[in-house]
């Protein structure tokens, strides 16, 4: 008898849908990942949906499963029922919540993606014993939510908070929001990247980063960048320090504003934390509002990392089951 055969309760599925891949995880009541299959993102609603069901339903010959959570990087409306914008998905004002269980014949529930991180950093993961926390995702761009008193704000729309796109410097580099001089834009994967041109542009610097840009502009990537600096190459470590400073500047705003005592750092860009992290707790430290007479927030890394999406998706499904009871272990063994 398998391990989630002896589940009474069903299973729930968390779908990390991404701009490029879908990843749907069967998890359990502590958080654990049994099962996971993937599939590329359709262009398509139509057929993004049928990748969705087809997911699910390939996990469902294999587990009890009782609910599906959506992680999706895009507005999420107040009752997590309806895609209102993702500019990475093929959804807009999309009740996606409901299509899918009429397919499905499951409770769905939808949640933001770094909502739905958050989630589960506070139930498994770093966040755990949290009361105020802040977790910010660094990948391309920066995503960002906000637990209150152990509960996930999601503000009146659901569209709280987006803090990567605080404008940090007044007509700086174009985001592909509209607006210009967000956070993100200097405090992410693209940013390493943009940041490298813009130094070697200003300053040349002679490295062996700096030389395979000059000869391939568009080879340069924030991976690239990273992967030079904890090489020592001269210019990424200019780059990552540049980094450092923005994200610390950043950290110090969101604790003006909302004065947590817990931080976590996810996302891509995070695998490369000890190269900026404690540069950038020490620029927090300095520019907090009443620095030196305040307590500061706690940083930490994820503990769950790509995974976490799909964990807190799944766990916020588990809302969506009515309570059963356990089925006595002897009993599950002899269940067929």
């Amino acid at each position: 008898m398998t391990r989630q055969m002896a589940h009474a309760c069903p299973l729930t599925v968390g779908i990390d849908v991404g701009g490029t891949n879908i990843r749907a995880s069967v998890v359990d009541d502590s958080g654990e990942v049994l099962d996971t299959v993937q599939a590329p993102t359709p262009h398509s609603a139509r057929a993004l949906e049928d990748a969705l069901d087809f997911a699910v339903r390939d996990l469902r010959r294999r587990h009890p499963i009782g609910a599906v959570g959506l992680a999706v990087a895009g507005f999420v409306n107040g009752d997590r029922s309806t895609v209102r914008f993702a500019p990475h998905l093929p959804w807009q004002d999309a009740p996606v919540a409901q299509r899918l269980t009429d397919r499905l014949e499951l409770p769905v529930i939808l949640e933001h993606d770094a909502n739905a991180a958050m989630w589960a950093e506070h139930r498994f993961g770093a966040a755990a014993g949290g009361h105020n926390v802040v977790l910010i995702t660094i990948g391309t761009g920066i995503g960002s939510a906000l637990l209150i008193e152990g509960r996930l704000y999601r503000g009146t729309h659901g569209a709280a908070p987006e803090l990567g796109h605080l404008r940090v410097v007044p007509e700086g580099r174009a985001c592909p929001c509209g607006k210009r001089g967000c956070w993100e834009r200097y405090c992410s994967g693209t940013a390493l990247a943009d940041t490298a041109i813009e130094m070697l542009a200003t300053a040349p610097v002679r490295s062996v980063l700096a030389r395979d840009v000059a000869r391939d502009p568009g080879s340069l990537t924030g991976r690239r960048v990273a992967g030079a600096a904890q090489d020592g190459d001269p210019l990424a470590v200019r780059v990552m320090a540049d980094f450092a400073r923005w994200l610390g500047l950043g950290l110090a705003f969101v604790s003006d504003l909302f004065d947590p005592d817990l931080v976590v750092i996810a996302g891509g860009v995070s695998s490369s934390a000890p190269l900026f992290l404690d540069e950038a707790r020490e620029e927090y430290a300095r520019t907090i509002t009443g620095a030196g007479h305040r307590p500061l927030a706690r940083i930490r890394t994820t503990q769950l990392g790509e995974a976490a999406g799909m964990i807190g998706a799944a766990d916020l499904a588990k809302a969506a089951l009515q309570a059963c009871p356990r089925t006595p272990a002897r009993v599950a063994r002899t269940s067929r």
